[in-house]
């Protein structure tokens, strides 16, 4: 069993790095600095992950049981983020609407792998920590679909799409 948590822990790892890459490309060719600054805060969160994770898989790696770690509850500056500024420097259709929808995907993906080994996985603090990133997964992603929402309803805006 010990084998199947550092199987998962490294491919949590691997995730981790993903999104952590998505996110730093964003900031690289993003020339929106709204979008800068969330995607600056999302990729700074993963990297937290990935020490945590890193840390986790050292201790079970060296036969330990995971470790207890104070966890905090929920993603931090969102309010900042989902400002109506930010929506009106995007085009909905344009490199960084796409990205932002991309960058949901990521997260709906995050958020059903931990949620999965959330629910299987057998030692608490192991179910804990899932259980944890799971929430905090689920955070971005509803700001990624707060945010897409809005983006869609702007190009529907601009284009007349609205029904009435």
């Amino acid at each position: 069993m010990e084998n199947q948590s550092l199987e998962i822990i490294k491919r949590a790892i691997l995730l981790e790095h993903r999104g952590k890459a998505l996110y730093e490309s964003v900031v690289q060719t993003s020339e929106v600095e709204e979008v800068k600054e969330l995607f600056k805060i999302l990729a700074a969160e993963e990297e937290k992950h990935i020490e945590i994770l890193n840390s986790q898989f050292n201790r079970a790696a060296n036969g330990d049981d995971f470790d207890k770690i104070e966890l905090e509850e929920r993603m931090k500056d969102t309010d900042k983020i989902l400002s109506r500024e930010i929506v009106k420097a995007i085009s909905g259709a344009g490199y960084e609407a796409a990205v932002i929808a991309a960058a949901l995907e990521f997260e709906k993906k995050a958020v059903e792998f931990y949620s999965h080994r959330s629910d299987t996985a057998e030692k608490l603090n192991e179910k804990k920590l899932y259980k944890w990133l799971t929430e905090w997964e689920k955070g971005h992603m509803a700001m990624l679909a707060d945010l897409d929402k809005n983006l869609r309803e702007q190009i529907w805006y601009d284009n007349s799409f609205w029904p009435f």
